[in-house]
């Protein structure tokens, strides 16, 4: 960007036009005379070569005045560099595939309504890291730490209830997997949002000890519980299935990590539960802007002193006075 750095000098511009009406007024009477015995001795080439070489003079004291007000006002080109420093959040989505998933409670299922809103929450999350881990009875890794959106959608679009033979619900053993994918991170926030619509009945760990351990590692878990309020919920092919989450231990989960523990019942409340985790765990983006300064008085007065000095010199050999 291009600006002055004294501007208020710029009115000096309107010194020119005012000695040049001054000029054309007044110079006549100011113009040395002399006598000759006869005007055949001035040839129209040489009148014409004089009236260029005054015209010429004249340009040259305008133009250096020019450039010594242009000088003076200290013409400037800007550069702006901008550095931005991103903070961001490692998060792991702990997912709950058991069987219980596909109550139509949540519209068209449990699951479908969790994956659905899950992507709403990975696309407003521009610059973190985030993983997806899915667990039943076991607990497997669906994605591992990425920034790369695509390949992480792809794969969510691919979850589905787990096959019977791994049926359950092991909270303890997901919470101790991501753990494990979190624990070496350098993040400046490190985040597991573990959602579960039953309670630990499988794996080999106490979802409270997994808590434990991740909060060692400065690892954060919201929790949230999925469900109607209401006692049962149905799946097609099989009939109703009772709701059984444990929100106790969500909730001392959530403690024990300095997190928030969340109930959706349905599927706005889960969409307003995602939209409020995202709120509370934002990337923070330090953005430092330099301003560099390039002066070029230097290219306007160095030349308006050659040309004053250069006019100055022929004033002192053409015109002065030959004794």
């Amino acid at each position: 960007m291009f600006t002055f750095g004294n501007p208020l000098f710029l009115i000096g511009l309107i010194i020119i036009p005012f000695l040049y009406f001054w000029h054309r007024r007044y110079s006549s009477n100011h113009e040395g005379t002399f006598q000759i015995s006869t005007i055949n001795l001035l040839s129209e080439k040489m009148k014409l070569k004089g009236k260029i070489i005054a015209t010429s003079l004249l340009l040259c004291q305008y133009l250096t005045i020019l450039l010594i007000i242009l000088g003076l006002a200290r013409p400037q080109i800007i550069d702006s560099i901008q550095e931005t420093n991103v903070d961001v959040v490692d998060i792991v989505l702990v997912m709950d595939i058991s069987s219980s998933m596909l109550a139509t409670d949540f519209s068209p299922n449990r699951l479908e309504a969790v994956k659905k809103t899950a992507k709403n929450f990975i696309n407003a999350r521009e610059s973190d890291r985030i993983g997806v881990l899915v667990f039943a009875g076991e607990s497997f890794i669906q994605c591992p730490l990425t920034i790369d959106k695509e390949v992480l959608l792809s794969l969510m679009d691919d979850i589905q209830v787990a096959e019977q033979s791994y049926d359950g619900t092991a909270i303890g053993m997901a919470i101790a997997n991501a753990t494990n994918r979190l624990r070496n991170s350098d993040a400046k926030s490190k985040v597991m949002i573990l959602l579960s619509d039953g309670s630990n009945n499988a794996g080999e760990l106490d979802p409270l000890t997994s808590a434990d351990l991740a909060s060692n590692f400065g690892i954060k878990i919201y929790t949230i519980g999925a469900g109607t309020n209401q006692d049962v919920s149905f799946i097609p092919g099989r009939g109703y299935i009772r709701n059984e989450i444990d929100e106790k231990t969500l909730k001392a989960i959530a403690k024990r990590t300095n997190a928030k523990y969340f109930r959706a019942t349905n599927v706005a409340g889960l969409e307003e539960v995602y939209k409020t985790i995202d709120l509370l765990e934002r990337t923070e983006i330090e953005v430092k802007k330099f301003t560099r300064y390039k002066e070029l008085f230097g290219w306007l007065l160095i030349p308006a002193m050659i040309i004053g000095l250069g006019r100055h010199a022929i004033d002192r050999t053409l015109f002065s006075k030959q004794l």
